[in-house]
Order: C-alpha cells, then structure tokens, then sequence
C-alpha cells in the first residue's frame, strides 16, 4: 500500500483530483486481508447477538452525543431533497450510473468530494440524470478506524443519509494515519444530521447485516480491479461500467448520457 508521505509525492499540482490510479493502493492482498478482518468481526457480531438477545452487537447507546460538527448545515444540504437509499444516491430511474470506491479517511478522497462531487451533484444528480453508488473500502491506516467509518456509513444509510455522513466526515477530515475516525467523531457525525436516529444507527452499525455489506463491497472491488481511491466508474444504467477520470467526470457522464 503507498504511504500518504510517498502518495503525496506522486500527486501533481494539476488542478483537483488527482487519478484513481495515483491515490491509496487496495491491493487484492490487502482487500484479502480485509475479507478476513470482517469475517472475524461477524463471528464477534454472532457472539454478541446470541448472548445480549439483539442483532446491534454490543455497542451502547446510552451515552449519544449531540455535538455538531462545523459546516454541518453545507454539507447536508448539498443533498437535501435527493432520494438516497442505503448507499444509492439520485433517481434510481437515472439513465447514467456512476460507482465511486472511496475510503472516507483518504485525503485524495476528501479533494474529490468536496471540490468535485458538489458541482456533480446539482448538474447531473439533482436534474435526474445521474444515480451515484458509493462503495466505501477500509485499508487505509489505521485500517480499523476506516471499517469503523465505513460501517457507521452504511449504518447511516438505512436511514437514507450515506452520503450526508460521509460529506460531514470528508468536511471535517483529520490527519492521516491519526485516529479521527473514531467513536466521538462518529457520534458526532450522526448528530449533526437533522432528524437522524443516532441510536438505531449505532445499535446497527456492527450487525450481521452491515458486515455482510462490506464483504460485498470488497467483492465488487476486486472484480473491478480497484487499485486505489478514489475510482470512479460511469456508464448507462443496467449497462457496462467504464473506470472515469476522477478529475473530470464530466465528458463521461455527458457521453453516457448520449451514448
């Protein structure tokens, strides 16, 4: 895997982002190893639910916080009004899909999302012409706060608010290889979106259905030859995906639409 150092020396200045192929490495290796990590976790999962009586593991609810992170309100309504379901943003009518792999403490992540996906979204999600798969990958270090992040993400989307998740923490991203990805940052993620059942999600995050979702997502990478985030791949909904300039995802998705 390239070290954030050795990956920040590869990137040019050219304006944002740089390409899939110049940011984090999964290798199949690591994605292997990640494979093995969840399947021990939903062995914990499993335990927990045979002896607590519940599938939500054993994470407490009790102590929720209700600090908000600063630009909250930015980065929930860029999304506000746009259906979401589970990790699926836009009409799911939309003729054109794009499927993006991120890792929610990449920096290389974070410059796409927040300089390149806002103008996306009001072009081409919020006119109905573009459908947004996010498929969320945990290798970067400390790879456990990445499946940590990840998990609360999809957690969040069985409220419908992945992506307002993942915008909060992308906007409030600490440093890399540090360990803002934890619990607090969490829960205060989940407290910053309005109307959002912090509870439900934390008591789901690390059930035997999340877990599942993960192993799914890690699948779909490898087949899709992911070797770094973010990679981002666009083509006519139902139909072949092609990998898409990250940088530029507008003639991809204008020639999807007319293709």
């Amino acid at each position: 895997m390239t070290s954030g150092k050795k990956a920040r020396q590869q990137r040019t200045p050219a304006p944002p982002p740089v390409r899939s192929t110049g940011g984090r490495k999964a290798s199949p290796k690591v994605l292997a190893v990640g494979a093995v990590v969840i399947a021990v976790a939903a062995v914990a999962a499993a335990l927990a639910f045979a002896l607590t009586g519940n599938g939500g593991g054993s994470t407490s609810t009790s102590s929720v916080t209700t600090t908000k992170l600063p630009d909250a309100a930015a980065s929930v309504g860029l999304f506000r009004g746009i259906p979401q379901h589970g990790n699926v943003l836009g009409t799911p009518n939309a003729p054109v899909t794009m499927v993006e792999y991120i890792d929610l403490q990449c920096p290389i992540c974070r410059t796409f999302e927040t300089e390149v996906m806002p103008s996306i979204v009001q072009q081409y999600v919020r006119t109905g012409k573009l459908r947004v798969v996010a498929r969320p990958l945990a290798f970067i270090s400390p790879a456990q706060n990445s499946q940590q992040g990840r998990l609360a993400a999809l957690a969040a989307g069985k409220q419908g608010r992945f992506f307002d998740f993942a915008q909060l923490l992308y906007a409030n991203q600490g440093s890399e290889g540090s360990n803002w990805l934890n619990d607090d940052m969490i829960r205060a993620a989940y407290a910053s979106i309005p109307g959002f059942s912090a509870q439900k999600a934390l008591a789901l995050r690390n059930s035997s259905s999340i877990l599942g979702e993960t192993q799914t997502i890690d699948q779909q990478a490898t087949s899709d030859q992911v070797g770094g985030t973010p990679t981002v791949l666009v083509g006519r909904t139902g139909g072949t995906l092609t990998k898409a300039n990250a940088g530029d995802l507008a003639p991809a998705i204008r020639a999807a639409l007319h293709g």
